[in-house]
């Protein structure tokens, strides 16, 4: 897919607020503006709880869960990722190590109080490669895309979590790669590389918005995981993460116990992408699938 490049010199993407993930998106030089739709969604049920939220604070039991939670993920890796790490290095067999994220991942959501139930894994060919496009709203939301979708797949980070002792060291071991969304080049090479692991037939999961959005809300998505999938040749599955923004939203200092669910929609074919404006279509289809599964009542333009 060949696309053009703008020609113009206009400083760096800080120098004018913008953010660099999003030029990285195409794979090359080429900058398309972002969309300019906010997604927020407004469902009864969910609204209603987190109003009270708002009114009466955490209480007392929420934060002690949402410590705990924590706690229970940092000795989780504090106790079996350095000797698992270890022993894989050692060895040189860095496939030993998936197995463990995983039992990790189902353990510390487990422990947390947390259910996982997983609607439209019959849409999808197990045999296909594909990228897997998600909102985001909780920490669970990484956990539960890595551990429940019945296949071995790769994931899109932010670079701070490079600084978390053994977690940043362990994740190449299982294909989560670091994007840094303030430096545009190694943005793209990265974009890049995934979508060369991708080609070579393993499965990436993306939080397209960039970033937690707050409870009931759904942000931008960006076109990052976008062009990768076009460039790899792959299709699309648009995933809906419900009641995790409910469950340890964004900014609440909470949590509750309850079940998360995870809704696969059907695939959106890739091929015959061939412009930036097919990109933009392409997004706008995927994120418009996903805010209506999650009850979206209205779009709101920026």
């Amino acid at each position: 897919m060949s696309l053009g490049r703008s020609g113009r010199k206009t400083g760096t993407a800080e120098e004018q607020g913008r953010d660099p993930s999003d030029e990285c998106a195409a794979m090359t030089t080429h900058s398309v503006n972002p969309s300019n739709e906010l997604i927020e969604e407004s469902a009864a049920t969910q609204g209603s709880n987190e109003e009270k939220s708002s009114i009466t604070g955490p209480s007392l039991a929420g934060r002690l869960l949402y410590w705990w939670s924590l706690f229970v993920a940092g000795a989780l890796l504090a106790v079996f990722a350095p000797p698992v790490l270890l022993v894989s290095w050692i060895s040189r067999r860095r496939a030993w190590v998936y197995p463990w994220a995983l039992f990790g991942a189902r353990t510390w959501l487990r422990l947390s109080g947390m259910k996982v139930r997983v609607r439209g894994l019959e849409l999808i060919d197990p045999a296909q490669t594909c990228v897997f496009i998600s909102n985001h709203r909780s920490y669970l939301d990484t956990a539960t895309l890595f551990a429940y979708l019945g296949r071995r797949i790769g994931l899109i980070a932010k670079k701070e979590l490079l600084k978390v002792p053994i977690l940043g060291y362990g994740m190449s071991y299982v294909n989560i790669m670091a994007i840094d969304r303030t430096n545009r080049e190694r943005a793209i090479k990265t974009m890049e590389a995934a979508a060369d692991r991708i080609s070579s037939g393993i499965s990436f999961g993306v939080f397209a918005e960039g970033t937690r959005a707050k409870p009931g809300q759904v942000l931008p998505f960006k076109k990052g995981a976008f062009y990768m999938a076009v460039q790899a040749g792959v299709p699309i599955v648009p995933v809906a993460i419900k009641n995790t923004d409910v469950l340890m939203g964004k900014g609440t200092g909470a949590a509750r116990t309850g079940t998360i669910e995870m809704v696969l929609l059907a695939p959106v074919n890739t091929k015959g992408i061939a412009s930036d404006l097919d990109v933009q279509r392409l997004v706008h289809r995927v994120q418009h699938s996903i805010a209506a599964e999650l009850g979206v009542r209205k779009l709101i333009k920026r």
